[in-house]
Formats: C-alpha cells, structure tokens, sequence
C-alpha cells in the first residue's frame, strides 16, 4: 500500500505563513498587559531592597559569616537576586562550575562553610560596579545610588522572569492547542510512556503528550494509521535569530536523529510553529527531514492524518 506523504512547501507557501505568524505575533505582544511587567518589577525591587537591608548594603555580606551567607542562598528568590548582582548575571549553572559548588541545595550549602564562602567570593568579584559604585571604596552609599542600584537590578530581574514566563507560556498553550485539534479530528489521547521503538508507541489513532523518543523528547507523538509514528515539536520564536536555535539546532536536529534511530519510513517528524522565523531556516529544516505545520492554520496537519487513515485498512479493535 502506498502511504500519503506529508506536505512539502514552496517558498511562496513559506513566506504566506510567516506574514500571517508575524502578524499574529505582533498582535498578541501589544495585548499583553502592561502592569505583569510592573508587578514582577515591584517584586523584584523589594526583594534587591531587602537584600541590601539585610546585609548593610553589601558591605556585610561575607563579614557576616557563613551563617548570614547561608540564609540568603537558602532563599532561590533571594539566590536569584544575588546572581542578578554581577554585571552580565551570572546563572545557577555558571554560578556552581566558578564556585565548583556540587549543589546549591540549602541542606548541602547549610552543612558546607567552605563552599559558601566560595559562592559569595564569586558573587563579590562579579559585582557589578555601575550599579553598585560604593563597593569600590566599601563605603555607605548615597541614597541616590542605592535607589539607581534598586532599580536597575530590579529592571533586570523582572525582564528575565517576564521572558522566561513568556517562553513557559506560549509553549504550553501552543502544545495544548495541538492537542485539542488532535482530538478535534478523532484522534484518542493516551498517557505518555517511553518510546524506544515503534513497537512501543501509542495504538494507530491515538497521540500522546511529551515522552521520550528513541534517544530525544518529543513534545506530541502521534499514531498514524499507516504504522508510521509523527513526533510533533511545538515551537514559539520571537525572533528571527531565535528561530535558528528552536527550529534548526533543535527541532530539526531531533528529526534528523529520530530518522536514523527509526528508520525513514517509520518516523514523520513535524514541527507547529508559531512567532517569528527566516524563511531560508524553514528550507533547510524541511531538507532535512522536517514537515512543518503552522499553529495559526493546523487543516494541512488534520488533512494528512485523514489521509492516511482513509487510505488504511485499520480499523480500531472492539
């Protein structure tokens, strides 16, 4: 039997899609509310101030003793605001391999004086100096620059958490709207479990959530009817450089690989994008093995799976 084989685009195809994802971008970045920037920005502020109060503006932080050291690195809210002290920060991976820390858990650093003491050195020689000039002379500072400190700190912090809630957010609710069409066209939502092989794959019609695939994670797989299985990754770009890294390193990188570990005619790896992407990285995404679908227009992704299921002879058990 001859299976259906999935769609692939022409430039001009490509680039219809991508005015109508940027479009859609825009949109939903200009309605995002205002005061989530402001409400994480005010958390922010009052965690730095506490900081400052807590330790004499800095200047007390290692004087104080590991004990005092501990407590601010046993509070991630607070743990964050010191990596957010260094001028670029500095992140929790980063800050273990320069303070050869094996863990930043608060029961390992509370039993772990020296290791503390290693984590606040690093945090003192990565301080950024702009923002807290009085640590140069290790003298109070003026109300004027602790307030610039304050805010240019808090600015930072509450962009980072603004971008990571982003990410979070647009990632699930695309996944989650892939789902529902899924189930949308017949299709059954099984629970997710390990797929080393075809064999252990979902039964043809059915899809599961994010679970491991061959030797990769795949946000969706689905069950064709044909036998073949269509791990799915959901991608949300928001800029066009951005898209290199969630399309090309990643999605189409995990294709690649899921061909070789399946085999060609058992695997059809696909992507839904949404955001911002170069046209020349979708091209090479679908070169590679690819089949891209669009969360702003999912017929092309329901009319394959139709496809195939008219031209099967399967029939779901009784």
């Amino acid at each position: 039997m001859t299976t259906a084989s999935p769609p692939r685009w022409k430039p001009e195809d490509f680039q219809r899609d991508l005015d109508r994802a940027v479009k859609i971008f825009r949109a939903r970045r200009l309605r995002e509310p205002v005061d989530q920037y402001r409400k994480e920005f005010e958390k922010a502020a009052a965690r730095v101030d506490n900081l400052l109060k807590n330790t004499d503006n800095l200047i007390a932080t290692l004087p104080g003793g590991p004990d005092m050291a501990a407590e601010l690195l046993a509070d991630p809210e607070l743990r964050a605001v010191l990596r957010y002290l260094a001028g670029p920060p500095i992140s929790e991976d980063d800050l273990k391999t320069l303070a050869d820390a094996p863990s930043l858990a608060p029961s390992r650093l509370s039993e772990d004086d020296a290791t503390v003491a290693r984590i606040m050195q690093v945090v003192h020689a990565s301080l950024d100096i702009k923002r807290f000039p009085w640590m140069q002379d290790q003298d109070s500072p003026e109300e004027t620059d602790r307030h610039a400190a304050v805010v240019a700190s808090a600015s930072l912090l509450a962009t980072q958490r603004l971008q990571t809630t982003r990410r979070s957010t647009d990632k699930e609710h695309q996944e989650g709207r892939v789902q529902r069409y899924l189930a949308l066209i017949g299709l059954k939502q099984v629970e997710p479990r390990p797929i080393p092989t075809v064999r252990e794959a979902p039964e043809p019609g059915e899809f599961c959530g994010e679970c491991q695939l061959a030797r990769r994670k795949a946000d969706i797989v689905v069950a064709l009817h044909d036998g073949r299985i269509m791990p799915i990754e959901c991608k949300v770009s928001n800029s066009a450089l951005n898209s290199v890294k969630r399309l090309n390193n990643d999605a189409a990188a995990k294709a690649a690989q899921w061909l070789d570990a399946l085999g060609k005619d058992q695997v059809v790896p696909s992507a839904v994008l949404s955001g911002v992407f170069k046209e020349h990285n979708l091209h090479d995404a679908q070169n590679a093995g690819l089949t891209i679908f669009w969360a702003h227009n999912l017929k092309p992704l329901g009319h394959f799976i139709r496809t195939i299921q008219a031209q099967s002879s399967w029939r779901p058990s009784e």
